[in-house]
């Protein structure tokens, strides 16, 4: 075959910049947004943050500005050129540097404007659960062996308090200028690390760690005895609930045993949790709705993004059949900021009227809570704004609902469903809402199992299977019966 040139007619769609550029602001965040509008602030002169005066202020400016008018000549050339000199759309396949001039470095900052941008994360960097246990050690009076072998277990203590490896790797670590040490001198300076605040750290497992904290209980003899058997010989039977077998094991009564699991409920099985504080992280809504007047109201979250404007001051500089180079350096960021505002408006109607439409489907969750909650997918709120699936999905994703039930992601909302006997639908977020309830509700001496849960619902209706309800009750976090079973 030889190589030739072939003409092809076809049609293809493309998206313009500007539509590149609104998809990209209505998937982003409400924090990244205002990275991204901080950074175009800074890149941009011709966009600026717009000011908030009383009528006081303004008024005399406002007389100075019309007189300025009458006499400036620049802005009328500044608004013909708004209407004719830049074109209205690029064309398709194009990129800004297409049109327009290179602009200037984009330069991250990691500041926020002070406008409605800042955030009060609070910092909650304080020591760590190693540095906290690295101060007692300095503290405590080791030798340089025992500093040194207490250094390597500390290094090996997890986010948990539980101890990351065993006796014999911290021995191998210890390398050969510790060529002496054994293993005993090892489990002994690990045992005064356990002692350490909060007491139990460095533990290998649950029932050393459980051990630890019982040698500073307060009982008395009797009871003390009984806890450390049960911790020491019966762990694995209690996580069972196996309670039978341990009242025959330990010889005690129903009363007996259950306040001896109380005991054993007020130690910390996670000791490293009082010290390691992870960060606070806020979640900030994006659009809240209120009840007036009978009806649930929406409005966008002022907050979340500063109010910015075309900068007069440099779009007044502008002007026409002026082909400089400064000249048309603010050109191009005048279309650039005025199709800037125009994606964000974009973004904040689609935002608003994806949120009507989802409420309007949900306003009996809203009233009643999550046993309401209706059957709901991206195509019926696609349908309802005229809009694509693909849009939805950008729209509820990481964007957040204030409500009076408290602060929802606009993806929850969205559930599947199961059929009912009247040929009807019920939401799988309905049902995890009636298992809960259930499960609240229940005896705890005969909690129920996934097969009564199924019955139940078949009698109220709900056509649900059994390994439905397991799946459910798994995402709530809620164990299986004999896990659930109580002495009281």
């Amino acid at each position: 075959m030889k190589p030739s040139l072939q003409l092809r007619v076809g049609q293809s769609l493309s998206m313009t910049p500007q539509l590149q550029q609104a998809i990209r602001l209505l998937q982003l965040s409400s924090l990244e947004l205002q990275a991204e509008i901080q950074e175009t602030l800074e890149t941009n002169p011709l966009l600026e943050v717009e000011e908030e005066f009383s009528s006081d202020d303004i008024a005399a400016p406002e007389q100075e500005n019309n007189s300025d008018t009458e006499s400036d000549p620049s802005s009328n050339e500044l608004s013909q050129l708004e209407n004719t000199s830049i074109p209205d759309e690029l064309p398709t396949d194009s990129e800004w540097e297409d049109t327009f001039d290179t602009q200037v470095p984009t330069q991250a900052s990691s500041q926020v404007i002070d406008s409605g941008m800042e955030r009060d994360n609070e910092d909650s960097s304080g020591d760590t659960l190693q540095q906290h246990l690295l101060w007692q050690m300095r503290l405590t009076p080791f030798t340089e062996t025992e500093q040194a072998i207490a250094s390597i277990i500390i290094d090996s203590v997890q986010d948990d308090g539980y101890l990351q490896g065993s006796l014999d790797d911290i021995l191998q670590t210890l390398g050969g200028e510790y060529e002496e040490v054994e293993l005993d001198e090892i489990e002994a300076v690990l045992h005064r690390i356990q002692h350490f605040d909060p007491v139990g750290v460095a533990s290998r497992d649950l029932r050393e760690c459980l051990l630890s904290q019982l040698k500073l209980y307060e009982s008395d003899l009797d009871q003390i005895e009984l806890l450390t058997e049960l911790i020491d010989k019966h762990l694995d039977t209690l996580a069972k609930r196996d309670y039978a077998q341990i009242k025959r094991a330990l010889k005690v009564s129903d009363e007996q045993l259950t306040e001896l699991v109380r005991s054993i409920q007020l130690l910390n099985p996670r000791p490293g949790s009082h010290i390691q504080v992870d960060k606070t992280e806020y979640i900030v809504p994006d659009v809240y709705t209120r009840k007036i007047k009978g009806k649930w109201q929406l409005s966008l979250n002022p907050d979340n993004a500063p109010k910015i404007q075309v900068a007069e001051h440099y779009a007044s500089m502008i002007k026409r059949a002026d082909n400089s180079t400064d000249n048309t350096y603010l050109k191009n960021n005048l279309q650039e900021a005025r199709w800037f505002l125009k994606s964000l408006q974009s973004r904040n109607e689609t935002l608003l009227k994806v949120s009507e439409a989802i409420i309007k489907k949900q306003s009996g969750f809203l009233d009643h809570g999550d046993e309401a909650m209706k059957p709901l997918v991206l195509a019926d709120i696609a349908e309802i704004v005229e809009m694509h699936e693909s849009t939805i999905s950008r729209v509820t994703t990481r964007k957040y609902l204030h409500t009076p039930r408290g602060i929802f992601e606009l993806k929850y909302f969205f559930s599947s469903h199961v059929s009912t006997d009247s040929g009807g639908e019920c939401s799988a977020t309905a049902i995890r809402a009636i298992i809960k309830k259930l499960v609240i509700a229940e005896n705890p001496k005969k909690p129920l199992s996934d097969s009564k849960i199924a019955d139940i619902l078949n009698d109220q209706g709900i056509n649900v299977a059994r390994r439905t309800i397991a799946k459910y009750r798994e995402t709530l976090a809620i164990q299986p019966s004999n896990e659930r079973k109580r002495l009281v």
